[in-house]
C-alpha cells in the first residue's frame, strides 16, 4: 500500500532525468529529487535557492538553507548565483506550487479575493517562484487537486505559465522554449497541449476516474488521445523513499 503523497513523489521523480539540473525547495519536490537521485538518476544535479549546488543529500532538509543542502556539494554559493544560473539557461527543471492554477499553468501564491489591499487571504507571495518559472526550461507543478485551486481565472497572477496562450510568454520577453511541463496532483498527471497551451490530462492515478478529475477541476480539461494510468510506486521506490529519503517522516507523515 502507498499514500497519495508517496504516489505524487514517485510520479514527480520519474520525470527527472539523469544528468539534468533541477532547482528545488523543501518538501515534496526535494523528496522527489532525492528519490530520483537515489534510484534512476544518480547524476541529477540538485540546486537549492539558498546556494547549495549539487549536494548529495544524506537526509531530508528542513529548509533551503539547512546545512544538509550543502553536504558534499560541488559549490556552496548564494541565491544570486543560483538565480543567474537560471537566467543563463543552465537549469532544466524547477518545482513550484501555488494556491491557484489556471488552464495555462499560471500560478497565484499572493492573495485570494478581489481587493489587493483587503484580500480574503494574504499568501506568502512569489519568493523566487516568478524568477524560476520565467527562466528554467521546464516547470513541474505539484499541488492538491481541488476545484478551488484549479480555477478558470486567477485572483492574482504571481508566476507566469503560458500566460494567455501560444506566443504570450515570448511576447512578454520570456525565453522561447520555457514554460510549464507537467502538473502532478493527487489525482492525475497533466501536461499542456502544444497547440493551445491549455492544460491536458495525461494520466489518471490508479483508482481515479476521468469524471472525478474533471469534477475537481474548475475548468474543462483537455484529454490526450492516449490517456494512460500513472504507474503505481514500485517496492524499490517505496523502500528508498521511506527508509533513505524521509525516514523521519517529515514529508511522508503528512496527511494524504
Amino acid at each position: 500500500m502507498y499514500t497519495s503523497t508517496e504516489l505524487m513523489i514517485c510520479a514527480a521523480a520519474a520525470i527527472l532525468e539523469d544528468g539534468k539540473t533541477v532547482a528545488v525547495g523543501t518538501g515534496l519536490p526535494c523528496a522527489a529529487a532525492m528519490l530520483a537521485q537515489k534510484t534512476h538518476a544518480p547524476n541529477l544535479v540538485v540546486c537549492f535557492e539558498a546556494g547549495g549546488l549539487a549536494p548529495l543529500l544524506p537526509t531530508m532538509p528542513i529548509s533551503v538553507g539547512d546545512s544538509t543542502t550543502f553536504h558534499k556539494a560541488v559549490l556552496a554559493t548564494s541565491m544570486a548565483d543560483v538565480m543567474q544560473f537560471c537566467q543563463r539557461g543552465a537549469i532544466d527543471y524547477t518545482f513550484l506550487s501555488g494556491a491557484q492554477i489556471d488552464p495555462f499553468g499560471n500560478l497565484n501564491s499572493t492573495m485570494i479575493g478581489t481587493d489587493y489591499a483587503r484580500p480574503n487571504v494574504r499568501l506568502p507571495g512569489s519568493g523566487g517562484a516568478n524568477d524560476l518559472a520565467s527562466f528554467c526550461w521546464r516547470t513541474l507543478i505539484v499541488m492538491k487537486h481541488d476545484a478551488k485551486k484549479f480555477v478558470p481565472k486567477l485572483d492574482f497572477l504571481t508566476t507566469p505559465g503560458y500566460l494567455t496562450g501560444p506566443g504570450a510568454r515570448e511576447a512578454a520577453g520570456l525565453p522561447a522554449g520555457t514554460g510549464p511541463h507537467r502538473v502532478i496532483s493527487d489525482l492525475a498527471v497533466m501536461d499542456f497541449d502544444p497547440a493551445t497551451r491549455r492544460m491536458r490530462l495525461r494520466s489518471l492515478h490508479p483508482g481515479t476516474t476521468l469524471d472525478r478529475v474533471q469534477a475537481a477541476t474548475g475548468f474543462e480539461l483537455l484529454v490526450t488521445e492516449d490517456l494512460a494510468e500513472t504507474p503505481a510506486p514500485t517496492a524499490l521506490q517505496l523502500d528508498v523513499l521511506r527508509n533513505r529519503v524521509d525516514p523521519g517522516r517529515y514529508i511522508l507523515g503528512r496527511a494524504g
